[in-house]
């Protein structure tokens, strides 16, 4: 009896139970890294690291500075570091499978030597992309430098040449700002103002389009793109609009042989009315072939080239 009276003030499983206890003696798989268990001392130091990394972006000065940007994706990625995207950091996945892409994207990244490569956990890339499909690879393209309009002449003038500028009026495709700034680098133009609103500014995709020569071609960003026309005629500058209905053909223009600023608006809309109405001239591309507009790459490129046959 006494010893029926000492088991049975003890807890345990009663009979009728239903092999709770042995059921909560089975395994649950393999324990996960400590730097992806949530609320783990590694998780946190992972996830405040890559905070660490991103930075805060510096305060604007001169034409003021854009915001840093990611690229998300193997491809996009690669593509980015093959052309030459300015970059700051690539985070890499934890754990990520490692396919030639990767394989290729981290050889450029360690090729170019000052990309800082940071690997984290796929919950904290989640977060940084706002769920997009990362695959694994974010690169984070550092905020562009914008020069001041002002800038522009005055670099022309030190080198004793004159001002040859492109402005552009709500053109917002990065791919036609990037292809402007090419063309301009090619006739030795001395940069590209761009409106601080309703327009393309230098992200990854016009860095692209750019093929490395936004590398030593200026964009300047203007708080307000006729204001900035308008300092530029003051100065001496002639400032061009090309128009679908302009008054004259490029190729009979003498001002494009002086200090010129060419105007090229949206291929949609053109220039703005009060663009439009502060230019000096109105001109236009003839086009033999029919079509009614060009894109504002190809436009530029056709009236840089007339400029730089002038001067040559």
């Amino acid at each position: 009896m006494a010893n029926n009276r000492r088991m049975s003030g003890k807890k345990g499983a009663q009979v009728g139970s239903g092999g709770q206890r042995r059921r909560g003696l089975e395994g649950k798989g393999p324990t996960p890294p400590a730097e992806m268990r949530k609320g783990h001392a590694k998780q946190r130091a992972a996830a405040a690291k890559v905070r660490r990394a991103q930075g805060r972006p510096p305060q604007r000065k001169g034409g003021g500075r854009s915001s840093s940007e990611l690229v998300v994706g193997r491809n996009p990625v690669y593509e980015a570091l093959r052309e030459g995207v300015p970059a700051t950091t690539l985070y890499v996945q934890q754990f990520i499978d490692n396919d030639e892409r990767v394989r290729e994207a981290l050889q450029l990244a360690a090729e170019r030597g000052n990309i800082n490569l940071m690997e984290a956990p796929r919950p904290e890339l989640d977060r940084m992309t706002n769920g997009l499909n990362h695959q694994g690879l974010v690169l984070q393209v550092p905020p562009y430098e914008y020069a001041h309009p002002e800038d522009l002449p005055a670099a022309a003038y030190d080198k004793g040449e004159d001002p040859l500028i492109v402005a552009l009026d709500g053109v917002t495709d990065p791919r036609n700002l990037g292809a402007v700034v090419r063309s301009v680098s090619a006739f030795g133009g001395h940069g590209v103002v761009v409106p601080e609103r309703r327009s393309a500014g230098m992200s990854a995709g016009a860095w692209k389009t750019s093929a490395g020569t936004a590398a030593r071609t200026p964009v300047a960003r203007a708080t307000n793109l006729t204001r900035a026309l308008e300092q530029y005629k003051k100065a001496g500058i002639t400032v061009v609009g090309l128009a679908a209905d302009g008054e004259a053909e490029v190729g009979d223009l003498p001002a494009l042989s002086g200090p010129v600023v060419i105007v090229v608006g949206s291929e949609g809309k053109g220039l703005s009315r009060l663009v439009g109405e502060t230019c000096d001239h109105r001109v236009r591309i003839p086009m033999p072939g029919g079509a009614e507009s060009l894109n504002a790459g190809v436009a530029a490129g056709v009236v840089l080239y007339e400029a730089s046959r002038r001067r040559s």
